[in-house]
């Protein structure tokens, strides 16, 4: 940063300053807790000798725990596009009414965890449902790691409970699909080709007052070769919608590509292949008990209001730690 004619080119400093910034946090965070656990030790000792001590030993133990544990998460974010930010869209699936309610439910849940988290989070679009609920919406989660924690989530989420849309309050079962897309302002690596976008704009819908019922400022892109189709209508103008579309596009074909690069290394391996769009990875059972379970770590939670609410961090965590230990099984070759 010192460097003679740094400063020339705007974009690359930006970037450069923003990458020192985040080295600096975790530079200090490590000399905090050095400086911690020196006081921890001199407390111990203190504590030793003064049995009155001992409730304020144990209270700066569990603030270090915490600490560790915040670190610890850190040091897994290794992917290309985990520290950046992230497209995260909601899909209902099979199930009707049922399936479209909790895909609503689950964009809550998700957009909660992303604001306790210290995200931005930003909507970009929501397809009502027919009766109640969504069909599909996208948001965007702008922060440090959003990429690397919400890629947790990536998969399907089913729900069993006393459906409210049943006459006869039988237990129905709903699905829906979270995908998560690293958000690259600059995707270089993506090339697209004007002539394989069809581009449609439409009125928008929802909340947004007079403006959205008299243009048609909603912009919908499908890219014909893969089929991926993305919109945005919460921008004031067309051309801004159009804007957001198009790095929502790239997010997409940039997450695509990833997913075709991981599965390639994974058949050169001869590994078999986690059906990532096929298979549930949670489930949330709201009769006849309560309970929410990661099927891929087991973790479960019994308070699936406080779940609902946004409080992910158990199974994201869990998650994470699990591909990491892949990974590193991986690497050394004992798995």
């Amino acid at each position: 940063m010192q460097a003679p004619g740094f400063w020339d080119d705007q974009a690359q400093a930006a970037k450069v300053s923003s990458e020192h910034a985040r080295v600096q946090r975790r530079l200090e965070a490590f000399r905090s807790l050095e400086s911690e656990l020196e006081d921890l030790e001199a407390l111990e000792e203190l504590a030793s000798e003064d049995p009155s001590l001992a409730a304020e030993l144990e209270e700066q133990r569990e603030a270090l725990r915490s600490r560790f544990e915040e670190l610890e998460e850190e040091r897994l974010f290794a992917g290309r596009y985990d520290t950046g930010d992230a497209l995260v869209s909601v899909h209902a699936g099979a199930g009707g009414t049922d399936s479209q309610d909790w895909a609503e439910m689950l964009l809550r849940m998700e957009m909660r965890w992303a604001e306790r988290r210290g995200f931005t989070v930003e909507m970009a679009e929501a397809s009502p449902g027919e009766e109640a609920g969504i069909k599909s919406a996208s948001f965007m989660a702008r922060g440090e790691n959003a990429y690397g924690l919400f890629s947790a989530e990536k998969g399907v989420h089913r729900l069993v409970r006393i459906s409210p849309f049943d006459a006869q309050s039988r237990r129905h079962t709903a699905f829906a699909l979270v995908e998560v897309s690293p958000l690259v302002e600059d995707a270089l690596d993506v090339d697209i080709d004007e002539g394989d976008l069809q581009i449609d704009t439409y009125r928008a819908s929802g909340a947004g007052g007079q403006h959205v019922n008299k243009t048609d400022s909603a912009v919908r892109i499908t890219h014909r070769p893969t089929g991926i189709v993305v919109q945005c209508q919460n921008e004031r103008s067309q051309s801004a919608n159009k804007a957001t579309a198009m790095a929502m596009l790239k997010s997409k074909l940039l997450e695509r590509a990833e997913q075709e690069r991981r599965e390639e290394l994974a058949r050169e391996k001869g590994e078999a292949q986690d059906v990532a769009w096929g298979s549930q990875i949670r489930s949330y059972v709201l009769h006849p008990y309560t309970m929410v379970k990661d099927h891929r770590t087991n973790v479960e939670v019994g308070d699936v209001n406080r779940v609902l609410d946004g409080d992910l961090d158990a199974f994201v965590r869990a998650e994470l730690l699990r591909r990491s230990g892949m990974a590193e099984s991986a690497a050394d070759g004992s798995g």
